[in-house]
């Protein structure tokens, strides 16, 4: 039976994904997920791969996150205040 971060890489491996969408296929809680993707992230470097990060998005005002470097959603944007935050989206390629 294969590791939880096994069953991880292979859905990342699909395509994109947001933290709740991997929590759901993996049955286990959106903190964890966050958990392993930096251990994901650093044992990739050994396969030749690398994680696609699409990052968070305001939707009220368009702002992309694009210099964060956490795995988490952030909070609020920067630029107008909202907390209307497109989560961010992972793939391995």
């Amino acid at each position: 039976m294969p590791t939880i971060r096994e069953q991880m890489i292979d859905v990342l491996s699909e395509g994109e994904h947001d933290v709740y969408e991997i929590s759901q296929r993996l049955g286990i809680q959106e903190k964890a997920v966050y958990q392993h993707l930096s251990h994901i992230t650093k044992s990739l470097t050994h396969r030749k791969h690398r994680l696609k990060i699409v990052p968070a998005a305001c939707i009220s005002c368009g702002f992309t996150f694009k210099e964060r470097s956490r795995f988490k959603k952030p909070g609020r944007c920067p630029l107008c205040r909202s907390e209307r935050i497109r989560q961010p989206r992972y793939a391995i390629i």
